[in-house]
């Protein structure tokens, strides 16, 4: 068997190893968005400190400045947060500005909004256990999403 031939059947078979991977994803993502029969989130779902991690762009005059953040949000459980830490770089410019407050909704469906009182709004999916919220950033020139993961109840 020559090297070209070897190559070839490696790679075809990490390409079918990653789309196993992929759909395997695929299915639990799914899965977060259609709980059990009987069971559905709430408000309470979302409840104890995260860490929320993202990255993405604003769009500034046509041109994409990238931004990320580690910030610490407090789910109260009764649709409200707060934000105790923040650390933000936009375009390479590190600060730590006030935590601002929000407000959330959570259906039935796993499904919701989160809105800081500074203006920025998320769509969110959240995991049927509470243990992790996907975050997608819905403001007009933001191309933005990441993940807030449960530290402590």
């Amino acid at each position: 068997m020559t090297k070209f031939t070897v190559d070839i059947l490696v790679a075809g078979a990490l390409a079918t190893g990653m789309w196993s991977i992929a759909s395997a994803k695929n299915s639990d993502t799914a899965a977060v968005l259609q709980p059990p029969e009987g069971r559905a989130c709430t408000l309470a779902t979302l409840r104890g400190s995260y860490l929320f991690v993202a990255s993405g762009f604003n769009i500034v005059a046509g041109v994409a400045q990238p931004k990320a953040i580690h910030e610490g949000i407090e789910f109260n459980g009764d649709g409200t947060l707060t934000v105790p830490s923040v650390t933000l770089s936009v375009n390479g410019n590190v600060s730590h500005p006030p935590g601002a407050p929000g407000d959330y909704t959570v259906e039935a469906d796993c499904r919701g909004v989160l809105v800081f009182s500074s203006g920025q709004t998320f769509d969110i999916v959240v995991a049927l256990d509470g243990n992790k919220v996907w975050m997608f950033q819905t403001n007009p020139n933001t191309v933005f999403q990441g993940i807030a993961t449960r530290l402590e109840r």
